[in-house]
């Protein structure tokens, strides 16, 4: 039986629905080492700003059993300097790029937005999940005004923008919902559950900075969730599932809960060739399944 990967984000086509996650492959083809980036979906770069940025204090990055927890700031070359140095990489090897934005007030997202415009990208995923300083440090991802705001400023790139959300808020789906409305063409659910770790023989926190973002396979439960409310609420919005995916069973679980395409990060740090493992065992479910195509796949939770 010949399988049928493709699928579409909204009026973004894709040859397969295995993406890589935001933070988790790096800004170019670091990963084309491990397997051929064409074959994925696409390449989603770590976040960037319009500016050079240092991020946080080291450590950066603890373990947590099978999970991670990582504080690592949205550390980042800035736009203009991976134009130059790391997108030709990706161009080279054939790969849809994503670019990731992120931003500490809403100008500094339109900056960031305005430097992406021209870029070789097939979306721009917006980073909504990130500390909003012209409101005490909260999360824009955790207010429906603020991330309408940031989605809106990022307009100015001139492509399809994927907003990706915050798991840690009760208002998910009202927040999904302003950034919809606000002009974003599809959702990214969801980013890092905020937790801490305590390094007992020093008796301080693990990371340098204090607390950060859970991700593994722990997640996947919440990231399906997420997926699914936001799947039921928006019956034809374009959403990509984020969060533990580590399995060809994992892909499946997010498709069916209403995801047009899915990101691998954490798994990768792990094991690099994640994403086409993951991509090859959700070929080989479908095939044992007898089910020819993964749109047929996409949404069968609610049915």
């Amino acid at each position: 039986m010949k399988i049928d990967l493709a699928t579409r984000v909204g009026e973004v086509a894709l040859v397969s629905p295995v993406l890589t996650a935001a933070g988790t492959s790096g800004y170019g083809d670091e990963l084309a080492g491990y397997g051929d980036l064409g074959e994925l979906g696409a390449v989603v770069t770590k976040s960037l700003a319009a500016f050079a940025w240092p991020g946080n204090p080291a450590p950066r990055v603890s373990s947590s059993g099978p999970h991670l927890l990582n504080s690592v700031g949205l550390a980042g070359p800035g736009v203009e300097a991976w134009r130059s140095d790391y997108l030709p990489g990706l161009e080279r090897r054939g790969a849809r790029v994503v670019g990731s934005i992120w931003g500490r007030t809403v100008a500094e997202f339109a900056d960031a937005a305005l430097a992406m415009k021209g870029a070789a990208l097939a979306a721009l995923e917006v980073n909504a999940s990130c500390p909003n300083l012209e409101s005490r440090s909260t999360m824009f991802a955790h207010s429906a005004s603020a991330t309408r705001a940031v989605v809106e400023a990022s307009r100015v790139a001139d492509v399809p923008l994927w907003v990706k959300l915050s798991p840690n808020t009760p208002d998910l789906v009202e927040i999904a919902g302003a950034a919809l409305e606000a002009g974003a063409s599809g959702l990214v659910l969801v980013n890092t559950v905020l937790g801490l770790s305590i390094d007992v023989e020093r008796r301080v926190a693990s990371l340098g900075n204090g607390g950060g973002g859970v991700s593994g396979p722990g997640i996947l439960p919440v990231a399906l969730r997420a997926v699914y409310e936001c799947r039921a609420a928006f019956a034809t919005t374009p959403i990509v599932g984020v969060g533990g995916v580590a399995t060809g069973e994992d892909a499946v679980a997010m498709l069916m809960a209403g995801a047009n395409a899915l990101e691998v990060g954490t798994a990768t740090f792990a094991d690099p060739r994640a994403p086409w493992r993951v991509l090859r065992a959700l070929e080989h479910w479908m095939r044992r399944h007898d089910v020819a195509r993964v749109q047929d796949l996409i949404g069968v939770a609610h049915d």
